[in-house]
């Protein structure tokens, strides 16, 4: 096994807002490496609350998933239900009524599977994924410009989902694999999902 080398961190030297819209935040970094070597970085900043993105179970071998808008490709994409943690709210209690804007359900169990972040370089976002079993229905007005499409996929059907022109989001993908194998996991000796 590799000796894990201690890195010391750069020195900022300073920072600067180089752009500012409701959504972001654009700073530039001067950086100094413990080498001596000076760089500026920019990054991308959001939302400081963070951000959730829930696997919703409707029963032990299908999942929820959403088609929307994603503006960045000028498309519809099929994703996994997502969004912004409120004010004082904790990601239980975002992700459950995100599920309910978003999907049109609430789930009476919430656990979190894992942190997944996005792009690190350059951005500063920071996802919680949340496994969301024993659902029922309830719906919440949300902030989507228009209706989403739910659809309910069997969990098998991943690498199928893969090879589809719609659904290509890396971090929705992370989240699937890792409930997938958090699943298999539990159910230990029982007969193994056949994705």
């Amino acid at each position: 096994m590799a000796e894990k080398k201690i890195l010391q961190k750069p020195q900022v030297l300073a920072r600067q807002s180089v752009a500012r819209s409701r959504l972001f935040h654009i700073e530039a970094l001067e950086l100094r490496f413990a080498n001596g070597a000076e760089r500026t970085f920019e990054r991308l900043t959001g939302s400081d609350q963070g951000a959730v993105m829930i696997i919703a179970m409707p029963d032990p071998d299908h999942v929820l998933l959403i088609r929307e808008y994603a503006a960045g490709f000028e498309d519809y994409v099929l994703t996994l239900p997502k969004g912004l943690v409120d004010p004082g709210e904790d990601i239980v209690s975002a992700a459950n009524r995100e599920l309910m804007e978003e999907c049109g359900y609430g789930a009476r169990r919430i656990e979190p599977l894992v942190e997944l972040s996005l792009a690190p370089n350059y951005m500063r976002h920071r996802m919680q994924v949340l496994l969301a079993t024993e659902l029922y229905p309830k719906r919440l007005p949300g902030d989507e410009p228009e209706p989403l499409v739910v659809e309910t996929h069997a969990l098998e059907e991943l690498p199928a989902l893969l090879m589809r022109d719609d659904f290509h989001e890396a971090r929705a993908i992370a989240a699937l694999f890792i409930a997938r194998d958090t699943l298999r996991e539990r159910r230990g000796k029982e007969a193994p999902l056949s994705w």
